[in-house]
This record gives structure tokens, sequence and C-alpha cells, in this order.
């Protein structure tokens, strides 16, 4: 009885956050909105980290450059007259598939700080190679990115803001909400159950037979797979890419954001990149100087509350449940 009604309670939960989400460009401002635009993309981004980091045990510092791909694959793919959004998503897996096994390849070898470093040292040639080769990427003053087609209609006549309220938020609430629920698929099939193994204990793991590199190269390739589309789903929002979206510091908020909202929870790195986001856009029109805040909160929730805002409200639950 108790679980059909905590069932019941999470499908209410559900519709509810469901109504929000499609009323919320009719009822917020053209701001918020754009915001929460930013938010579905840093969403789909840290679902893929964590598979890695949460589900896998490997914590990836260089994630960025899967970011990064999703992003200049947008730009590169207009520019070569590419317009349709489905396609350039399409390539944007591709691509960023293709990049993550042969990266991948090489990290899974390796555990801990080394897998660290290393993954932080692609990252960082990619970022390098971005601001060199200037005829090619733009340098650091970036390459403009126009707005896409969307199922194959042309919106180029639409004023962006219109576009980007009307149609490319619900555009990207669908991808986001597609891609989570694959996600959930994924961590809850035999192959997510088989990742949780190797993080927990991987002598063990490899004696009931599960092949950990294999296991783990794969987590890495749909990881970037992710993080990538993340990417992609950014730049139409902010019309531009830079190499920014490659450095490490974007490595960085996507562990903030995962460690903010709880890694041990499936939900856990969306809520911390819903908080992450909206603080951030708070900070910044207010506070010169919010990277130096944001390090503060990454070292609070760690000492403080290392199971981030989903494990505090799972603790605040159980002590209700205790004291009933």
């Amino acid at each position: 009885m108790a679980f059909k009604a905590q069932l019941t309670g999470k499908i209410m939960f559900g519709i509810v956050v469901g109504v929000i989400l499609f009323l919320f460009p009719k009822i917020a401002s053209q701001h918020f909105s754009l915001v929460m635009l930013g938010f579905f993309a840093s969403a789909i981004a840290v679902l893929g980290f964590n598979l890695l980091f949460g589900y896998t045990g490997l914590l990836s510092i260089g994630h960025s450059l899967f970011f990064a791909v999703g992003a200049y694959t947008v730009a590169f793919s207009m520019r070569s007259s590419i317009f349709s959004m489905e396609l350039i998503l399409l390539i944007t897996l591709l691509v960023s598939g293709l990049i993550a096994a042969l990266v991948g390849a090489i990290c899974v070898r390796y555990t801990d700080i080394h897998f660290s470093i290393l993954t932080f040292a692609f990252a960082m040639l990619l970022y390098s190679f971005i601001v060199k080769f200037y005829y090619v990427t733009g340098g650091d003053d970036g390459l403009r990115v126009l707005m896409p087609h969307l199922l194959g209609f042309n919106h180029s006549a639409v004023p962006k803001m219109q576009f980007l309220m009307e149609t490319y938020y619900y555009y990207a609430l669908i991808v986001a909400c597609l891609a989570t629920w694959a996600m959930w698929r994924i961590v809850t099939s035999y192959f997510g159950l088989s990742l949780k193994a190797i993080r927990d204990n991987p002598v063990k793991a490899e004696y009931l037979g599960i092949n950990i590199s294999r296991y783990r190269w794969f987590a890495f390739i749909i990881s970037g797979m992710y993080t990538a589309l993340g990417g992609a789903l950014l730049v139409p929002v902010i019309g531009h890419v830079d190499p920014t979206l490659s450095h490490w510091f974007q490595s960085g908020q996507f562990i903030l954001m995962t460690v903010l909202g709880g890694f041990t929870y499936f939900l856990g790195p969306i809520l911390g990149s819903l908080v992450f986001t909206y603080l951030q856009d708070t900070l910044m029109s207010v506070f010169q100087y919010w990277r130096f805040f944001f390090g503060a909160l990454l070292a609070f929730v760690v000492i403080v509350a290392p199971g981030g805002i989903m494990g505090g409200i799972d603790s605040l639950q159980k002590k209700k449940k205790g004291g009933v």
C-alpha cells in the first residue's frame, strides 16, 4: 500500500513538473525562459557526465571536449549549408561517438587520477587547437551560428526571440525529455547494473565475467555523445561558439552541477544543473567574482552535504518517516 502511494506521488509530481515546463514560456519572462533553454542543454550534458562519474566511478575533468565538439559541429555544419537541426544532431552523435571511441580507448585503460589527467589533457588539446587554428575555428573570436531548420521548416523569417520562445523551447524540451528517458533505460538495464558493479568492486565484477575495459569504454562513448548533444542544443540559443566551451572550467561546471544535485541519484545532476544555471545567472548580474562563490559552494557541498541536494531531501524524508 505504501509503495502504491509512493508511486502515485511520483506520477503526480512528474505531471506537475511537466505542466510547469510546458507553460513556462507563457508564465515566465523571456529572460528566464532563455535561461531554461540553457538548463535543458546542461541537463543532457551532465546526464552523460554522470554515467561515467556516478555509475562507472570515473571522474573526467575533460568533458568540455565533447561539449565543444557538439557546439562546433553545429557551426561547421551550418557553414557547409546544413541547417536541418535533426541532421545536425545526428552528425553530432556520430562525430562525438567516433571521437569518444578513440579517446576512450586510451583513457579507460587507466583509473583514478591518471584517468582524470588524461581526459583533462585531451580537452586542453582541443582548446589549443581551437585557439591556434584561427582560419578554421575562428580562434578567440569564434564562429557565428544562424537559426536552424526544425522538422524541415525554415524559421529565418521569424524574429530570433520569437523563434526561441515559441518553437525552439519546445523542441529542446522534447529532446531533453527523450534523452532523459533513454538514459534511465540505460542505467536500469543490465549494462547499467554492470557499470555499478564495476564501480563498487571491479575485482568481483571481473570474476563474475564482466569485461571491465569494454564496459568502461562503452560508458565513455555514451557519455561523450550525451555531452556533445547538450553542446549542440545550446548553440542556437547563444548564436555563437568560441574556445571557452572547450576550456577545463566548463568541465568544472559539469562536476559542480553533478555534485551539487547528488551524483548517487539519477535526477541529482538534473536538479544540480537547474540550481546552478539560475544561481549563476543571478550571481553574474550582481557579483563580479561569481566564480569565487561557486568554488566556495563546491567546497561546502563536499564537506557538509556530500549527498548533494537530493541526498539532503532523502535524509529529511527518512527523518520525517522515523519521527512518524
